[in-house]
C-alpha cells in the first residue's frame, strides 16, 4: 500500500513485521505482516480488523511495548526502536489490559498520573477535579479502583488520557463498560481533543463507532493492510453492496428460506422486518425485492450504500 506522503505526519509505519517464534512445537506466528501507513497530526485514526488480525500487536509496537521484528515506526519522528523514551513522553495509552493502580482512589489515580507527566500538585489536583466531573465519576472519587466495577475501572483508565495533553493517544476499546449517554459525551472530548490538534488513534470492534468518529481508517486482515482512506473511500471499495430492509405484513416460513437463498452478507429478521446486506448489481438487488413483493405483501422498502459493517465484513471474509 501507497504511503500518502504527509511530510510531517503524527505516525509513519513502514514495512513493519512482527513475528512470534515457534513455542512448543507450535509454528512462528507472523501477527504483522509488511505494514505500511501514516497518519496525520489531529487525525482520529481507527485500526479496524477481526481478532487475530495484529491490531493490538501493532500498537504495542508503536507505544514501545513490543520490538518489531524488521521495519520501520515512528511517532512525531520518533523511531520507537531507537528513541523509545522519547516516544513516551509523546504518548498516552488505553490498552485492553486495565491500567490503573487498584490500591489508590480514583482521584489518587488521576493526580499521581498527572504528576508523572510533569504537573504540579496543585495542577494535577484542579485537572482531576475536571476530569472526574467530566466522567461522572464524582461519586467515585475516594473509592479505591479495587473496589469498583470492570466499567468504572475502564472509565477512570481512559479519563486519565485527559489529564494530559501528550501529542498523540491510544485507545484500544475506549468505550468497554461505558453507557450510551457516557459514550456519546466521550465521543464529543474526543473530536475537542482532535480539533485542537491531538492525534488519536484507536480500535473498536463497533464499527459505528469508527463510522462516527474517525477521519481515516485503516482496515487489517492477517497482519497486513488491506484498505485505508476516509469513510467515502473505503465505500467506493465495497461494491455493489446495498443494505435493505423490508417490513411484510407477514413473514412465512418459505419466505424465510427464499431471504436465506439470496446468500446475504447479513440477515437479521425481527417479527416481520427483515434486514440484510446483499452483495450484487443494483439491478439484480431489486429485481430480488421485487419477487419477495410478488409473494408476502410489503409494507415498507429501504434500501441504501453500505456501511462500514457491510464493507469491513465483505473486505475480511474468509
Amino acid at each position: 500500500m501507497a504511503l500518502q506522503g504527509n511530510s510531517n505526519p503524527a505516525l509513519r509505519v513502514i514495512e513493519l513485521v512482527k513475528v512470534y517464534p515457534s513455542r512448543r512445537g507450535r509454528p512462528e506466528v507472523r501477527a504483522v505482516n509488511g505494514m505500511s501507513f501514516e497518519v496525520g497530526r489531529g487525525e482520529i485514526f481507527g485500526l479496524l480488523g477481526p481478532n487475530g488480525a495484529g491490531k493490538t500487536t501493532t500498537l504495542k509496537i508503536l507505544t514501545t511495548l513490543l520490538t518489531p521484528t524488521s521495519g520501520k515506526a515512528e511517532v512525531v519522528g520518533f523511531d520507537v526502536v531507537a528513541q523509545p523514551l522519547d516516544v513516551r513522553r509523546s504518548i498516552a495509552i488505553v490498552l485492553q489490559e486495565t491500567a490503573v493502580e487498584l490500591f489508590l482512589t480514583t482521584r489518587d489515580n488521576l493526580v499521581t498520573f498527572g504528576k508523572f507527566h510533569g504537573q504540579s500538585l496543585a495542577a494535577a489536583r484542579r485537572r482531576a477535579d475536571s476530569v472526574i466531573e467530566k466522567f461522572q465519576l464524582t461519586e467515585h472519587a475516594h473509592q479505591k479502583v479495587q473496589d469498583l466495577s470492570g466499567g468504572l475501572r475502564r472509565r477512570v483508565q481512559v479519563a486519565k488520557m485527559f489529564m494530559v495533553e501528550t501529542p498523540v493517544m491510544f485507545l484500544d476499546e475506549f468505550s468497554t463498560g461505558m453507557d450510551p449517554i457516557l459514550k456519546r459525551a466521550v465521543m464529543g472530548y474526543l473530536r475537542e481533543e482532535a480539533r485542537r490538534g491531538r492525534t488519536i488513534v484507536l480500535t473498536t470492534q463497533i464499527m459505528t463507532e469508527a463510522e462516527e468518529l474517525c477521519d481515516n481508517i485503516l482496515i487489517m486482515h492477517r497482519g497486513k493492510a488491506i484498505a485505508q482512506g476516509d469513510l467515502n473511500t473505503l465505500k467506493l471499495l465495497a461494491k455493489d453492496v446495498y443494505d435493505v430492509t423490508l417490513t411484510f405484513e407477514k413473514l412465512s416460513p418459505t419466505l424465510t428460506s427464499e431471504l436465506a437463498a439470496l446468500h446475504p452478507l447479513r440477515l437479521a429478521i425481527d417479527h416481520n422486518t427483515v434486514e440484510m446486506t446483499l452483495k450484487a448489481e443494483e439491478s439484480r438487488v431489486l429485481a430480488a425485492i421485487t419477487g419477495l413483493a410478488a409473494r408476502a405483501r410489503l409494507l415498507h422498502v429501504e434500501v441504501s450504500g453500505p456501511s462500514l459493517e457491510d464493507i469491513f465484513v465483505d473486505l475480511t471474509k474468509e
